[in-house]
C-alpha cells in the first residue's frame, strides 16, 4: 500500500508542478504582450528611449550596456528595449564589466515586478507602464505593417 500512496504523491506532485508552469507561462506571455504594446505607443507618442545601464548587486558599482529603452521601477533595477525585450538590470559586475560594460540577456518579463519582495517594493507592470507614459493603454493600437 505504501508503493501505491509515493506514486499517487509523485503524480499529484507532477501535475502540480505542470499546472504551476502553465500559470507562470501564461503570465509571462501577457506580459511580453503587454510590453509589445506598450512599446509601439511608447515610439508613436515619441517617448525617448535612454542608454539602460547595469547595477551591481547591492549597489556596487555601475556598467553601461548596449540597450536602449525605459526603465520600470524607480530604482532602475528593471527595463524595457526599444524591441520590448524586458532585462533585470542587476548583476555581479567585475571591475572588467564597469570598463568595458556589461552584456546582460533578456528574461521573460513578470506581470509584477518585484513580487515577493519588501513591502512596498513591487508594481504592477501595467501601473509601470503606466506610469512613464500615462494613458498609453486607451490609445489605439498602431501595428507596424
Amino acid at each position: 500500500m505504501s508503493d501505491d500512496w509515493a506514486a499517487q504523491r509523485t503524480e499529484a506532485a507532477r501535475v502540480q508542478a505542470e499546472r504551476l508552469a502553465a500559470r507562470q507561462d501564461a503570465e509571462h506571455t501577457e506580459a511580453e504582450a503587454l510590453l509589445a504594446r506598450f512599446v509601439r505607443a511608447a515610439l508613436a507618442a515619441g517617448l525617448e528611449p535612454e542608454r539602460l545601464e547595469a547595477k551591481g548587486y547591492g549597489g556596487r558599482g555601475v556598467a553601461r550596456t548596449t540597450l536602449r529603452g525605459w526603465y520600470l521601477r524607480h530604482d532602475r533595477t528593471a527595463g524595457v528595449t526599444t524591441d520590448g525585450d524586458f532585462y533585470v538590470l542587476t548583476a555581479p559586475l567585475t571591475l572588467v564589466d564597469r570598463v568595458r560594460g556589461a552584456r546582460l540577456a533578456p528574461q521573460r518579463p513578470p506581470l509584477v515586478l518585484g513580487a515577493g519582495g519588501k513591502d512596498g517594493s513591487s508594481i504592477d507592470l501595467a501601473d509601470a507602464l503606466e506610469r512613464l507614459l500615462p494613458g498609453w493603454a486607451s490609445a489605439p493600437d498602431r501595428r507596424p505593417g
